[in-house]
């Protein structure tokens, strides 16, 4: 009987490092499957925002698709035309996607 206790006691005590470990990988694969890849994707939008010109068929925040204008480095806004006539002033932040890279991809 003495034996069994303490073959019990010896595995609780083991079972409180692999706990651990079980978290510590749990918290590794959420890193290299979910926090890693979202960083990678904001770092190549951001190369984006940085690298537009003026003629850059672009996709903003809301899906809508346009053509870049005009961009005004001191408010950090671009001016986007998304229909013949009709030009639309958006925060730099809101262009996502290059929208000839997009259509290519499909």
């Amino acid at each position: 009987m003495t034996t069994i206790v303490l073959a019990a006691q010896a595995a609780q005590g083991g079972n409180g490092m692999s706990m651990i470990i079980m978290i510590v990988a749990m918290f590794a694969i959420m890193y290299f499957f979910m926090i890693r890849p979202q960083q990678k994707q904001r770092k190549e939008i951001q190369k984006f925002q940085n690298s537009l010109t003026e003629g850059t068929p672009v996709v903003i925040g809301g899906g809508i698709y346009g053509t870049v204008k005009r961009i005004d480095l001191t408010t950090n806004q671009v001016e986007v035309e998304i229909a013949k006539g009709v030009v639309i002033r958006v925060d730099r932040n809101a262009v996502y996607k290059d929208a000839a890279a997009t259509s290519t991809q499909a």
